[in-house]
């Protein structure tokens, strides 16, 4: 799984950010500012050993994945219940689970969301927007 971003010239900077993760950077050229938006990635995790890979596409496209998918969804899911401004006990609250554990373990990586899950989870976490899957364009 890799999630779409954009690299824009922005005055002598080059910006970059990943929309569904909420991250962004800048660097002085365009492999500076791949270099910097996997390296804030990286640092937000916090886990030993996860690695983003980013891959540059047409002009303004590009997109960052990882080996360690469950890592990564485990992010996605923690960065959107932290915009919705939502603890975990209401998480599974809305999830209709009575232990908090249940969500957690999403987050934490130890279990790894099927489509359908992930779906529910990101409706739960985000329930204001829609997300799109769409084909990889690099």
């Amino acid at each position: 799984m890799r999630f779409a971003g954009r690299v824009f010239k922005s005055d002598r900077y080059w910006a970059i950010e990943v929309p569904i993760l909420s991250v962004v950077s800048q660097g002085r050229t365009k492999k500076e500012a791949f270099d910097m938006i996997a390296d804030a990635i990286e640092t937000l995790v916090n886990k030993p050993d996860f690695k983003i890979h980013v891959f540059s596409g047409k002009g303004e496209y590009f997109e960052v994945g990882a080996s360690d998918e469950s890592t990564l969804t485990a992010f996605l899911l923690r960065r959107e219940r932290i915009k919705s401004g939502l603890s975990l006990a209401e998480v599974a609250r809305k999830l209709g689970s009575k232990s908090l554990n249940t969500y957690a373990r999403y987050e934490q990586g130890r279990t790894v969301p099927t489509v359908p899950k992930l779906s529910q989870l990101l409706v739960a976490v985000a329930s204001r927007k829609d997300f799109v899957l769409t084909e990889s364009q690099v």
